[in-house]
C-alpha cells in the first residue's frame, strides 16, 4: 500500500470502469457524415437558385422603376 491507501492503483483506475486505452472508432459508422455532406450541398444549391432567381427580380424591378422615373421626367420636361 502507498502513502495514500489505495494499493498502486490511480484515481483513474478507481473511478473509470472504461477498458484501456479506449477501444479504436470503427470507420464505418463514420460513412454517415457523407450523407450529411449530400443535404448541405443539395441544400446549398437550392439557396443559390433562390438567391439567383431573388436577384434576377430585383434586377427586373430596379430597371422598370427606372423607366417609370425617366417616363415621368421625360413628361414634365417636354414643351409643346
Amino acid at each position: 500500500m502507498d502513502s495514500y491507501g489505495n494499493n498502486g492503483t490511480s484515481w483513474a483506475d478507481q473511478w473509470d470502469n472504461r477498458p484501456d486505452p479506449a477501444p479504436a472508432v470503427d470507420q464505418k459508422k463514420n460513412n454517415g457524415a457523407g450523407k450529411y455532406k449530400q443535404k448541405v450541398g443539395a441544400g446549398f444549391d437550392k439557396t443559390k437558385s433562390v438567391a439567383s432567381t431573388g436577384f434576377k427580380k430585383v434586377k427586373v424591378g430596379t430597371s422598370v422603376g427606372f423607366q417609370w422615373i425617366k417616363d415621368k421626367y421625360q413628361k414634365t420636361t417636354q414643351k409643346k
